[in-house]
């Protein structure tokens, strides 16, 4: 068993935005290929009121990767105001031969990361190969820190992004921290939603809502818009766009906006495509002119393992980590002590 710690994932992970791109947009293809396993996440909800949950993320990913593990991932909302980070997570790898577990992996980065590279993949895929010269970013945490530092790599273009969060002053440390860490994008801080959403025809949603609280209708015709949190988006706004997804089957589930929007209807007509069909299709995908084009992943657990099987396989070839021989019984280990 490999043990890998925060310190060690993000030096093999930082200033990789591409590779894991990549990494990303295949995971996304084998899915749709068929290639893969994933059963639906398990939320786990403490009975205490508050809209703390743990959930984990079983996956399979075939092809060239061939890996399975499970993401176990804490989203404490509480720990904002607390000075600590909402998420926190931790991913195992098993051997697809075996089954014997062969890393553990602290994985905060990891999610993060994979969240930003499928925004990258669908901002720079569902813009028809034209770049964004700027974003506007609705929720000033981690994920969209992470989005902004994925679009600023792999797209030139983009020069600008507007910040809007409820809270004014995370907003100012948000553009002060982003400014330091991406200087070849100009951050500015508003404080009005509507402005935000209408700065630029490219909006990243990563809040932590837990019911819907926003409209689309101050968006650039046209504009495309990462929902990347899933329950920010009233069902109107939703039933008005032109909607993609990761998996129709994953995305509508836990009162997500999409579900609510599946109540309403009875169905999922209102979902156009999933983006691994557009990825492995392109053509078969036609923008409507003026129309506003909604990207909602549940988070697929595909994207996590096919990022750690990086990262585990960077970590073996670096001689990094802590290896514990002895993790699982050994050969002749008396049966008492099994």
């Amino acid at each position: 068993m490999l043990i890998l710690r925060h310190g060690e994932v993000n030096d093999i992970v930082s200033g990789r935005e591409r590779e894991i791109v990549g990494l990303v947009t295949s995971a996304y293809r084998l899915h749709h290929a068929g290639k893969s396993a994933l059963p639906h996440s398990c939320f786990l909800r403490l009975p205490d009121g508050t809209p703390n949950r743990i959930i984990a993320l079983p996956a399979y990913l075939g092809g060239d990767v061939g890996v399975a593990g499970l993401k176990w991932i804490a989203s404490f909302p509480s720990n904002i105001a607390a000075g600590m980070e909402r998420a926190s997570a931790v991913m195992l790898l098993n051997s697809t031969r075996t089954g014997h577990p062969e890393a553990l992996i602290e994985a905060s980065l990891i999610s993060a990361k994979r969240t930003a590279a499928s925004a990258a993949v669908a901002a720079a895929t569902l813009c028809g190969g034209q770049g964004h010269d700027g974003v506007a970013l609705i929720g000033c945490g981690v994920i969209n820190a992470e989005i902004l530092r994925f679009l600023a790599a792999t797209q030139p273009s983009l020069r600008g992004a507007v910040a809007f969060d409820a809270s004014a002053e995370r907003a100012d440390a948000f553009v002060r921290k982003c400014r330091e860490s991406i200087p070849n994008v100009t951050v500015i801080a508003v404080d009005d939603l509507d402005t935000a959403v209408a700065a630029y025809d490219l909006v990243s949603i990563a809040t932590t809502a837990s019911e819907p609280h926003m409209g689309l209708g101050a968006c650039r015709p046209g504009a495309t818009v990462l929902h990347i949190s899933l329950r920010d988006l009233h069902v109107n706004s939703i039933l008005g766009c032109q909607n993609v997804v990761d998996d129709a089957e994953h995305v509508c589930r836990e009162r997500t906006s999409l579900h609510l929007a599946e109540q309403v209807t009875n169905g999922r007509g209102f979902i156009d495509a999933s983006l691994g069909e557009i990825l492995s299709r392109p053509e078969d995908f036609r923008r409507e002119p003026g129309k506003v084009v909604t990207f909602s992943p549940f988070g697929l657990g595909v994207l996590d393992i096919a990022v750690a099987q990086f990262v585990h396989g960077e970590a073996l070839r670096r001689g990094m980590g802590l290896a514990v021989q002895d993790f699982l019984p050994l050969p002749g280990m008396p049966e008492y002590a099994r």
